[in-house]
Order: C-alpha cells, then structure tokens, then sequence
C-alpha cells in the first residue's frame, strides 16, 4: 500500500507543514522563527524544508494573492465534451496560461477548470474561444456570485477531526468595495511574490534586492497590500496528493435562495473545505453553492458532507471526485504569457 506521507517525514516537519499553510512569517529572519517553538535552528528548518520540497510534498512558498481584487477576472468553468475529445479538449485548457486547475469529475461535465483573464481581457470571449477550439458539446461559465470561504490547512499530522469547524480566515469580508488601481510599484512587487522564496536565512532581504529595494521597503508594501486585501498572505502550498489528501470531492447543494447566506456561511466554517462560494443556476445545473473538500480518502469526503447536511439541514447535493487531474498550477499575474495566447487566438475569432 502507498504511504500517504513520505516517511522520511517526522511529527515536526509534519507540525511545521501545517502551520506554514497558514501562515510563512513576514519577518527579517522567518526561518529562526519557524524554528524557534521547535527547538529548531535556523539553518537546521531551511534543510528539512529543502527535503521536504524535494519529496514534492510543498509545491511552493510564494505570496497568494487575491485574484478579484487585483482586477483579474476569473471564473470555474464546466465543459461537457464526446468521450473521443476529452483529452484533445484538456489538451486545449492547459494552453491557456491563465487555466490554473483542469479536472477530470465524474459527471456528464466532465472536465472542470478554473480560468483567469487580466483586467483588460474579456472572459466570456475567452472562454467562447476555448469552447470551440475544444470542441465541447456545452460549456457553463460559473463565476463567484459570492465568497464565503477559500483556503485551508491540511492537517499532515493525522491527529485533527476532519469534521472540526472554525472561522474562515479569508473570505467576502476581507475585500475592499472598490481597491485603487496598481501603480508600477505594485506591480513589481506582485511580480516578486509571486514566485518561490529562496531558502536562504533573509528570503525578502534577497528578493527586495532583486529589484533594487530594501527590504523594509518590501515589508511595508506587503503590509498596504494585506489591508487593501490584494495580499491573502505568504504561505506554503502543497501538492495535496503527494501530502496524502488524494480524495479531492468537490461537494455542490441545491440551496434555496433564502437560505444561501446562512448556509454558505455555516459551510465554509468546516476547516476540510477549502472553496466555499456561491454560483449561478442553468437549466441543466441546479446546485447553487460549492464547498471543495479535501481528505485523505472518499469515506473521510463523504463524512464532511454528511456533517454539513447535518450542520445546515440541506441535504440535495451531489458529489463530484476528480478522477484525472490535467492541470494544477500556481496562476502568474502581470505576466506576457496571457497577451501572446490571447494574440494568437482572438485576434483569429471569426466576426
């Protein structure tokens, strides 16, 4: 049988792992502190990180940003296709830069991605050009209508219910209405952050350096960004599969209109969903709120789900398991990627 978690990892790589999903410290030094509550030094956390990493376990250490509020337009995508083109049609997603997630589910929608396009950019444009060059049957857009909940903390130890609750530490209410436009500036350093940090005892000392700032300088943007909530925070992202949580069950309720606050809100307090969002309806879709949950196994799914009916009293769902993941990567902003595609492609769309 696999092992779900490379065991040349120990109880505290696996304490420093969930703890860096939360939060990897914006500090001068953020090793030492990491290693500090572990008795660890600084040098001694950069190698088990460095090991950690070479096992593919963490993907990457980098700033996540919020996509919306950096003026990016972004959307889940469900895209019926005729089981001969499946493959030619995921082929097609993954070439475009701004497809960051591209799944296989078990549903007559059976590729399922999540799309992002710059501010400049039209997504139903895009999308259009993709379902045609993909040959699909039909495509439904399903952009956010609401933000209850994304982001979650795997929990490598093993020890945590997955049932548990609490609140979200990011949703709807860490948005601002209306963020001012992004200067020069701003966008040197989300191009900065964006990538993954050094291992080395001053990663921003470094990475200011780069670009010819100090790294006090690089502090107080990040601290501006955090307030304009343009800046999620700096954290560790994981290859869930390689971390041990392979049963990926995307949950989705049919939730009346009324009900859909209270409801999302009661949702996305379960710590083992990570999305938690509100949707629109077609004729051939009627499930209105999504919550993705991540597991270790389809029982373990299968037993949140269960408790959020139980929590919520909405028992109409279904549940979809990713069967294939074709694409999952970290989504690039400000970069030229996104303008060659959309040179190649829309300027070719027929009138």
């Amino acid at each position: 049988m696999e092992a779900t978690v490379a065991p040349t990892m120990d109880r505290t790589d696996k304490l420093i792992i969930t703890a860096l999903q939360e939060e990897f410290p914006l500090v001068s030094r953020p090793f030492a502190a990491i290693g500090e509550p572990h008795g660890l030094g600084e040098q001694q956390v950069i190698e088990r990180l460095r090991a950690i990493k070479g096992q593919n376990i963490v993907r990457q250490i980098s700033a996540i940003f919020d996509t919306r509020t950096l003026g990016y337009k972004s959307s889940l995508v469900a895209m019926a296709t005729h089981p001969e083109d499946e493959l030619h049609a995921a082929h097609t997603l993954n070439g475009h830069p701004g497809v960051s997630h591209n799944y296989k589910r078990d549903h007559h929608f059976n590729l399922w991605f999540t799309i992002a396009v710059p501010p400049a950019s039209s997504l139903e444009e895009t999308v259009a050009v993709l379902h045609r060059e993909a040959r699909a049957i039909s495509t439904r857009i399903l952009p956010t209508l609401k933000l209850f909940k994304i982001g979650v903390t795997l929990d490598m130890t093993g020890e945590a219910d997955p049932t548990r609750q609490s609140a979200p530490a990011y949703g709807e209410f860490r948005r601002l209405i209306a963020p001012p436009p992004l200067t020069e500036e701003d966008l040197a350093y989300i191009r900065l952050l964006q990538e993954d940090l050094p291992l080395v005892p001053q990663p921003y000392a470094e990475l200011a350096a780069s670009i010819g700032r100090a790294e006090a300088e690089l502090f107080a943007w990040t601290s501006v960004a955090i307030k304009r909530g343009q800046l999620r925070r700096i954290a560790a992202v994981l290859h869930h599969r390689k971390a041990g949580f392979k049963a990926n069950g995307m949950a989705v309720w049919k939730v009346p209109v009324d009900q859909v606050d209270p409801v999302g809100d009661r949702m996305a307090h379960f710590t083992s969903v990570s999305h938690c969002y509100q949707r629109p309806t077609y004729e051939d879709w009627p499930y209105n709120v999504f919550s993705m949950i991540h597991a270790r196994t389809t029982e373990e799914c299968e037993q949140v789900a269960d408790a959020i009916a139980a929590e919520t009293g909405i028992s109409e769902r279904a549940m979809l398991y990713s069967s294939t993941e074709f694409r999952k990567i970290r989504l690039r902003y400000f970069t030229p990627e996104l303008d060659e595609w959309e040179a190649r492609h829309l300027a070719a769309t027929p009138a």
